[in-house]
């Protein structure tokens, strides 16, 4: 209350609440994600911490964190790959002045600027590159190894162990393999010519796996967005049922390390256009003013218009 007491919303929220404490929440939260099952404290204490703050459950990583830390003005520092308890706040205070129409939350590092998110801004989508697809595979076969070596721990002769009897590679190898031989991503590359596969390989997809479907996805989704300038190719797409769902990377446009795709401006010092090249995410460029690629310029590196 000493917080969020000023906001219309919050009281009304706590005014339906019928929860008279800690406990009681933590029973509450539990029957609604488990209905049927008896709740106990204990057991509720432990759903809650499994789903948002045991590392080995949950994983923000590093881009989840970033983003976190981007959007709710959080501490740039913090690199906890979990939940805590100042981002479940701040999540709450970011929704709560959203509803109150406010424009602007203070945070660890500085302002951050309050609105509805768009999902087809480039800002909120990011590429998943064809090593992180196989990294993801290989962490999955590695997965099933270490439950195979497991139970052979426990069933083997302590005395008669050695790495060949435990270790068998078969799952890691089933899974690289499986990846390369069914998955929807995995294609034969175009090899017509030296410009065909270099197309190819500059692809971005939005189906596969946790990605769209064709019939799910809508116009919206499709549609050319102003954030793909300079980032992703607006007409190069396929005719029929896959159109604006494969695209191809603009030129000069690059990835960061966090998947998200940058493309690069001349900086504009007291009116002229220097040499000095920035690279910008969508959504940091929406924080300065831009003029178009082919804007004339005059000898002097002033805009002529």
């Amino acid at each position: 209350l000493e917080r969020f007491g000023r906001y219309e919303s919050m009281r009304a929220t706590l005014e339906k609440d019928h929860t008279a404490g800690q406990d009681d929440a933590l029973l509450d939260i539990y029957r609604k994600l488990r209905p049927g099952e008896p709740p106990t404290k204990e057991s509720a204490q432990t759903l809650l911490e499994n789903l948002y703050f045991n590392p080995k459950r949950y994983d923000l990583a590093k881009v989840g964190r970033y983003k976190i830390n981007k959007k709710l003005g959080g501490d740039a520092e913090i690199s906890q790959n979990t939940l805590t308890e100042d981002d479940i706040v701040a999540t709450i205070d970011y929704l709560v002045r959203l509803h109150a129409g406010e424009d602007m939350m203070p945070g660890a590092s500085g302002e951050a600027p309050v609105e509805v998110d768009d999902i087809d801004h480039f800002g909120n989508r990011r590429l998943r590159s064809v090593g992180e697809l196989i990294q993801n595979q290989v962490r999955l076969g590695l997965a099933r190894m270490e439950r195979v070596v497991r139970e052979r721990m426990t069933t083997q002769d302590v005395e008669a162990i050695t790495p060949q009897t435990l270790i068998n590679i078969r799952p890691v190898v089933a899974s690289i393999k499986e990846f390369f031989g069914t998955s929807q991503l995995s294609q034969f590359m175009d090899q017509i010519n030296p410009l065909a596969g270099l197309t190819h390989k500059r692809r971005m997809n939005a189906l596969g796996p946790g990605g769209l479907s064709r019939e799910r996805a809508g116009f919206e989704v499709r549609d050319v967005h102003p954030s793909h300038y300079g980032r992703m190719c607006p007409i190069e797409t396929p005719e029929g049922p896959n159109i604006g769902l494969i695209g191809s990377l603009a030129s000069y446009a690059r990835l960061n390390a966090f998947g998200f795709v940058e493309t690069p401006y001349r900086k504009v010092v007291d009116g002229k256009v220097t040499d000095q090249i920035d690279y910008l995410t969508a959504d940091e460029e929406d924080r300065f003013v831009k003029a178009q690629a082919n804007t004339v310029l005059n000898p002097d590196g002033t805009f002529a218009e």
